[in-house]
């Protein structure tokens, strides 16, 4: 049994079928081709699987080196979305409180902050 959908990705329209057991991280890497997207715990605990729906601020995460491996930033991105949306300013201490459920195994957090900081705009 599969469901028809219709999603416009990236500005490119997709319509289909798709399995209600088909991740959309598989259905955007395997039959998109979308890499960027990872998979890194297969449990949906570390966030490296996360998507953004609309706008993709990595300017200031390229600027401070917050990117190595790749893996965690599109939770990182993600969360700082939904930080903004909610009216977090840039106050480093509640920004790190506010990210302590995304995983990164590179960068040791400093410049993820800093990146996080810029975005969400320093109040000092």
């Amino acid at each position: 049994m599969t469901q028809r959908v219709q999603a416009t990705i990236n500005g490119g329209h997709f319509e289909g079928e798709v399995a209600p057991q088909e991740l959309l991280l598989d259905f955007l890497r395997d039959r998109l081709g979308l890499t960027g997207t990872k998979q890194s715990c297969e449990v949906q605990v570390c966030g490296a699987c996360t998507v953004l729906v609309d706008g993709n601020p990595v300017e200031a995460f390229m600027r401070h080196a917050a990117v190595q491996c790749g893996f965690c930033t599109p939770g990182m991105l993600l969360t700082a979305k939904a930080l903004a949306a909610r009216g977090l300013d840039g106050d480093r201490g509640e920004i790190a409180v506010a990210m302590n459920g995304n995983l990164c195994r590179c960068t040791g957090y400093h410049s993820i902050l800093d990146s996080l900081t810029e975005l969400l705009g320093d109040p000092a």
